[in-house]
């Protein structure tokens, strides 16, 4: 079986398209097309169904996807036993965050780790929903919620907190502000209830609070954002506070949330040394970054 076809029919398999798989192959969709029909043909069997999504994997195609998967792994694990062990890390590492952590966490983290490894290519994918790993739209994910089903590896990273906030100059025009029982009847910035993909992520529910302004977003960012204009109150992780210095906490003591961070990987990547080596240096950054953006 050429491994170049193999290679091929994975990305189209986790793409399911032609075009996308070629931006990422840098090759022609019509070459992957006549590639895909060749395998096909080897093979004796239809791999992919095309449909108004885009390709579709077959009963047998799924069939090849889990060999193939485990082709790829080891392609990955002899390429590093022939290269040896080396402290340094190169290659490129895509990881999967909600866009709170992606904006105001793994920034800081991965430039550290890009500084120290100056061969590495990494990427952060912000998305507001769960990131599909067996087809791999990512090497490893962030998650708030530890995932239930898959082939996967969960590690907890670290807990991390939330407090209310709004601007000082809103708090200093508001003196109502000072009861707690007031909040509720201040403009409150949040998700769109819908499009909360977490339940994790419902912050103000579980502070016995709603959305009441004409301002809300499916980004954590956006509503931070919005909170810095002076358009109301909302939910501000504490590691984002130090990128805002006009924000302020209200009621800390009282009212808080805490959370937590996990690390999700294809189970099949604790083969992959480099893999894991990325994984162990992510965890520890988070970490440290959170520990000391939260300090007092």
């Amino acid at each position: 079986m050429n491994w170049d076809d193999i290679r091929v029919f994975l990305q189209v398999g986790r793409s399911n398209s032609l075009t996308a798989a070629g931006k990422l192959l840098k090759m022609d969709p019509s070459t992957l097309g006549r590639r895909i029909a060749r395998l096909e043909d080897r093979m004796g069997t239809r791999l992919f169904v095309k449909t108004p999504q885009g390709y579709d994997l077959t009963e047998s195609g799924q069939r090849l996807m889990e060999h193939a998967s485990e082709m790829e792994l080891s392609s990955l694990s002899a390429q590093e036993i022939v290269q040896g062990s080396t402290d340094q890390l190169s290659g490129t590492v895509r990881i999967g965050a909600p866009d709170g952590s992606a904006n105001f966490l793994l920034p800081e983290v991965c430039a550290e780790i890009s500084a120290e490894n100056p061969d590495l290519e990494i990427q952060i994918l912000a998305v507001p929903r769960v990131l599909n790993l067996s087809k791999r739209e990512a090497d490893m994910a962030i998650t708030v919620s530890p995932p239930s089903a898959g082939r996967l590896l969960v590690q907890k990273v670290t807990d991390y907190h939330l407090h209310l906030a709004a601007t000082r100059k809103y708090i200093r025009t508001h003196s109502d502000l000072k009861n707690i029982e007031q909040i509720k009847d201040h403009p409150i910035i949040g998700y769109i209830p819908d499009l909360i993909f977490d339940k994790e992520l419902d912050y103000l529910s579980d502070i016995g609070l709603k959305s009441t302004v004409g301002l809300a977003s499916n980004s954590v960012s956006v509503q931070i954002n919005m909170i810095n204009q002076g358009a109301g109150i909302g939910v501000v992780h504490d590691f984002a506070m130090p990128n805002f210095p006009e924000l302020e906490f209200l009621f800390k003591d009282e009212l808080a949330l805490k959370r937590s961070f996990y690390l999700v990987r294809h189970e099949g990547d604790r083969r992959v040394g480099r893999l894991n080596r990325f994984a162990d240096r992510l965890a520890a950054g988070m970490r440290d970054v959170v520990k000391r953006k939260e300090a007092p």
